[in-house]
């Protein structure tokens, strides 16, 4: 069994989740975006067989689906106390940009597509996700472009994320402020 699937469907199907997240926000282009009917096509398409959508604050009900052997299992909830068992149990992650989603969703070595909210205003989430996937961490999408981005990618040529060694930095800083050195 592959990372990210739970055994099988009620159909016999490899079990592949996607799980979407908006944190606690409103990102309404986003469910819609995953809502769409091209959109679901193209993750049958890839083999998934279960979208799950955690929609924060959005006033967007996405279609709940039971699915059946040919189609995408559907679902849907506001918010949870933690996210982490989704996370876990996702063969994809497709998440806003919020830097904590990211990178907890990065530490589990999950792939991800961060979709930017073009609504918000001094967007430096928006930086973050591009730097991150110059650096072929992630994928980068706009609610648009989503269904294109799933249809193109190869989540073979993503790379870990290996976060990196503060420790130098803060002996720096510890030694300007006149702190003694361990």
């Amino acid at each position: 069994m592959r990372e990210g699937e739970e055994g099988a469907d009620q159909w016999g199907r490899p079990k592949k989740v996607v799980f979407v997240t908006v944190g606690t926000t409103s990102f309404d282009a986003l469910v819609r975006a995953v809502d769409q009917q091209e959109f679901k096509q193209v993750l049958l398409g890839k083999g998934y067989t279960h979208l799950l959508i955690q929609m924060g604050r959005g006033t967007y009900i996405p279609a709940k689906s039971e699915g059946e052997a040919s189609s995408l299992v559907v679902d849907y909830f506001t918010f949870s106390s933690s996210i982490a068992d989704h996370l876990r149990s996702a063969s994809l992650v497709i998440s806003h940009a919020g830097s904590g989603s990211i990178f907890e969703t990065l530490k589990l070595r999950k792939p991800l597509i961060v979709v930017v909210n073009e609504d918000l205003m001094d967007n430096h989430q928006a930086e973050l996700a591009e730097e991150l996937a110059e650096r072929k961490h992630l994928y980068c999408a706009r609610p648009q472009t989503l269904h294109k981005t799933i249809s193109d990618m190869n989540l073979e040529s993503l790379l870990p994320y290996h976060p990196g060694d503060a420790t130098p930095v803060a002996k720096i800083i510890n030694r300007f402020l006149g702190f003694p050195e361990d």
